[in-house]
């Protein structure tokens, strides 16, 4: 059954879906359906075409699906979608897409949202993903699954985050960071790879050891990058996680993959 707040304001053509909880003073308007088991407690606003998937927690003060933050946004109908069980803490604001992006911000399913967090228009955020507080991605930012954005941090548009990558706390990150990589600093550089989460991730030592390999083939100062890419493939066809590393890096992208130093790199 679900528990609607008699001061909640809910516009008629709002799809609800059963079990919600919905706290005092809350927003919600024309264009949203909430899923199965929703909970939104107190002065939440959730607005525009925007979807929120079952289970999906959000606190006060949060705000959802309103105009994107982008001067060449013209009232275009896009929409915001946030996949299941995620948690969306007080002061988080995540906006729908652009005309210029895809028309839609994608949220995937069990993300965590700390407080003051920012999701801009048209970024594309998978599964497990943290943002910790006051982390901010600008206007088409990719984020694979189980990455985590420190504090304080900022992720520079179109810059691809890959999976299970750990940036630092007040990182400025500029250019695409590998997955499994770990990036820190005003200027991101490349620290290495994401050990401690691989191991709460049980990849196997098999798997952790064969990355560092890659990783120092790959950042070596021998030969030229792409060169080095090629080897690397070569040498580990039938390893995922390698593989993961080099598919990221030859895909196409508007920005440049972030590097180590080269103390970094040994």
């Amino acid at each position: 059954m679900s528990e609607i707040h008699p001061t909640a304001i809910i516009d008629k053509k709002a799809q609800l879906g059963t079990g919600v909880r919905i706290g005092p003073y809350c927003s919600i308007g024309s264009g949203v359906a909430l899923g199965d088991g929703v909970v939104l407690h107190a002065h939440v606003v959730v607005a525009g075409r925007t979807k929120v998937g079952g289970g999906t927690e959000i606190f006060p003060f949060a705000s959802v699906g309103h105009h994107p933050q982008d001067l060449k946004y013209n009232g275009e109908s896009s929409r915001l979608t946030i996949g299941c069980d995620n948690i969306i803490r007080e002061h988080v604001t995540m906006n729908p897409g652009t005309e210029g992006g895809g028309m839609e911000t994608n949220i995937g399913n069990n993300c965590l949202f700390m407080i003051g967090a920012h999701v801009a228009h048209d970024c594309q955020i998978g599964d497990h993903v943290i943002l910790v507080n006051n982390a901010t991605l600008a206007g088409h930012v990719t984020i694979g699954e189980w990455a985590i954005i420190g504090g304080l941090s900022a992720v520079h548009q179109f810059v691809r985050i890959g999976k299970h990558s750990m940036i630092g706390g007040k990182t400025g990150v500029a250019e695409d960071v590998i997955p499994y990589g770990s990036v820190i600093g005003n200027r991101a550089r490349l620290s290495g790879l994401n050990i401690v989460g691989l191991k709460r991730r049980d990849f196997s030592r098999e798997d952790i050891q064969n990355l560092r390999k890659a990783y120092r083939l790959i950042f070596a100062e021998e030969g030229t990058f792409a060169e080095r890419i090629l080897d690397v493939a070569e040498l580990f066809p039938d390893n995922e996680p390698v593989q993961d590393i080099i598919n990221f890096i030859n895909a196409v992208s508007s920005r440049a993959i972030c590097q180590p130093k080269m103390k970094d790199a040994a």
